[in-house]
């Protein structure tokens, strides 16, 4: 453990940087950690104690215009007029009634809503189901009096049904009418008022939007904020952990201060949040001349550090990667360095090196791999001779009896499979255009044996939905009729496409299964088929085989765990069963095309 962390063991390249971040960029970065931590908590100690006072100040006057606001209600005394009205009982004829509002509604708008610069926005006194008001704008809402406890209450606008043209923020001020000659109360006056007071209250502290300032009550219902989408929400109190004060808060990312001051009338929090950012913007000027001769030093250093380390480490590292590359498999590497040294000797002999291997390869691998693929091409592209002369055959026997229908439908399928089979761009295709190949193929030759043959294709799957390698099945079907039928005047031929559980853990595959009532293969065949299957699939093959070339095919595009499997009892017919992975995507297919 100890000799892992010697120095000689260690690059060259990392001791000279060692020795330079040990020499200069430790103790100067330690050197302006330490002051600039100094200095910000110096500026958040004062930020810290300052804000909450202007808090608490602001406080204040919120409180004392929130007084004047509730005092409005002691106006409507000064009307005994109106105040015999609010007395009546509610069971009057209408005529009186249309006075009586007229009457209110007219000493409300002198009273309360009269003058222009002031925040309310209007009255509405609720008096045994009358309801008078007077408002500066058009509002909606506020059909029946809310049931409110208490003498006196703030309520906000989510808890009413009372709107106001251009939706201003507002609060609604709750208060009793007393009758005090009877000791009863003949009403309640709602007083709304428009949250501009609170802007003006705080205009100074919200000085170029680099704060967030915002009142909320005891349930974290915002009530103001500087964003007035805002307004409305409502806040987590277990957020402040201080009633009043300040203290930091890390969220998304960056650091704040927040500051607190609580109303002790309405019980109110108004809450200040500043990014640090802002608060240490304005740095010291010894600070700035640290913080600018750390940076020069440490760029004059890094400089010369790099250059040197840079200029003897450079063509090790650059023979270090070339050697990786060619670890990966890369070969077309080339070392260019232009010294006589020990490392120009180690350069031109790797580059020697290379050149062999890359020689060899192009002799051997490549040569092998352009072999197979011209094979599996030719495979793919292949017709067979007897299949064509045989339908040709068909046809013009058709034509010979005029069934023109059969002539037709024969020369469409005909011209199809050849189209298909002419395609070799695509050495994948579509599930569905693999099974009507087969189908065309198994049409025209029941055209030629009648009710000997018959077929039948079953799918569990969406065959639209996944490829598959091309000209997999026909060569199997192929084998099925030319063997299948040797002692049998018929036979019936069932494909059938399913998705299962892959061999490997999480995926899946796809069966294709080629079952056919013929002759069946006898044991001595099916055993040099196996034997086949099991040995090089990409040696030479027999064309005569066409099963193992598909299976050849398979294992070579997917590996050893995919491909035939082959069942056949004599007089019990054959079972073959190509098993692929499940292909969904043209991603995939150009990765095992490549």
């Amino acid at each position: 453990m100890i000799e892992r962390f010697k120095l000689k063991n260690y690059r060259l390249r990392s001791k000279l940087i060692i020795t330079y971040m040990l020499l200069t960029v430790v103790p100067m970065s330690l050197l302006g950690y330490i002051s600039y931590n100094q200095y910000t908590k110096s500026i958040e100690e004062q930020v810290g104690e300052y804000v909450p006072r202007i808090l608490d100040q602001a406080n204040e006057n919120i409180d004392k215009r929130m007084a004047e606001f509730e005092s409005l209600s002691e106006l409507l005394y000064n009307s005994s007029q109106v105040v015999s009205i609010l007395r009546k009982d509610s069971n009057t004829n209408p005529l009186d009634l249309l006075n009586d509002r007229f009457t209110v509604n007219s000493f409300l708008s002198k009273t309360y809503t009269g003058g222009n610069s002031d925040p309310i926005l209007g009255v509405f006194v609720w008096s045994k189901k009358r309801l008078f008001y007077s408002t500066k704008v058009p509002y909606s809402g506020f059909e029946q009096e809310l049931d409110l406890s208490g003498k006196s209450k703030i309520i906000l606008p989510n808890e009413t049904d009372l709107q106001f043209k251009g939706n201003p923020p507002y609060i609604l001020i709750k208060k009793q009418i007393w009758d005090f000659e009877n000791r009863k109360s003949i009403g309640s006056i709602f007083i709304a008022v428009r949250l501009s007071f609170i802007e003006k209250v705080l205009h100074d502290m919200d000085k170029q939007d680099k704060a967030e300032i915002w009142i909320a009550n005891q349930e974290g219902q915002v009530i103001y904020h500087t964003d007035p989408s805002q307004i409305g929400k409502v806040l987590d109190a277990s957020n402040y952990p201080l009633k009043n004060g300040s203290f930091r808060s890390y969220r998304n990312g960056e650091r704040k201060l927040i500051s607190v001051s609580q109303s002790m009338q309405t019980d109110w929090m108004i809450v200040n949040s500043i990014s640090f950012k802002y608060i240490t913007k304005n740095t010291d000027l010894v600070l700035k001349v640290m913080i600018f001769l750390f940076f020069v030093v440490v760029l004059i250093t890094s400089l010369i550090s790099i250059f040197m380390a840079w200029s003897v480490s450079l063509p090790l590292h650059k023979l270090s990667r070339l050697m990786k590359n060619v670890e990966d498999g890369n070969f077309q590497v080339d070392l260019h360095i232009n010294s006589r040294d020990e490392v120009g000797a180690l350069a031109s002999s790797f580059n020697s090196m290379v050149y062999r291997i890359r020689n060899l390869i192009q002799q051997n691998y490549h040569i092998e791999l352009r072999q197979k693929k011209a094979e599996l091409y030719a495979l793919q592209s292949q017709i067979n001779p007897h299949f064509m002369y045989n339908t040709l055959e068909t046809i013009s026997m058709a034509v010979e009896e005029n069934e023109k229908e059969t002539v037709v439908e024969m020369v469409t399928l005909l011209g199809r499979m050849l189209r298909f089979s002419l395609s070799n761009k695509d050495r994948f295709v579509k599930i569905d255009k693999e099974v009507e190949h087969v189908k065309n193929y198994l049409t025209i030759q029941k055209y030629r044996f009648e009710q000997r043959l018959n077929f039948k294709i079953q799918s569990d799957i969406d065959v639209n939905q996944y490829f598959s390698p091309k000209f997999i099945l026909q060569p199997i079907i192929e084998n099925c009729i030319k063997h299948g039928f040797e002692t049998r005047k018929g036979a019936t031929i069932r494909i059938h496409v399913e998705k299962v559980r892959g061999l490997a853990a999480g995926s899946e595959d796809i069966i294709f299964k080629i079952q056919d009532d013929g002759t069946g293969i006898d044991q001595k065949t099916l055993a040099e088929i196996h034997e086949l299957m099991h040995s090089d699939p990409i040696a030479k093959r027999d064309s005569g085989f066409g099963l193992i070339n598909v299976h050849a095919r398979i294992i070579m595009m997917f590996g050893m765990d995919y491909g035939l499997t082959i069942e056949s009892e004599l007089t019990k017919g054959t079972v073959v069963m190509i098993r692929i992975p499940v292909i969904e995507d043209h991603l995939t297919v150009e990765k095992y095309v490549e």
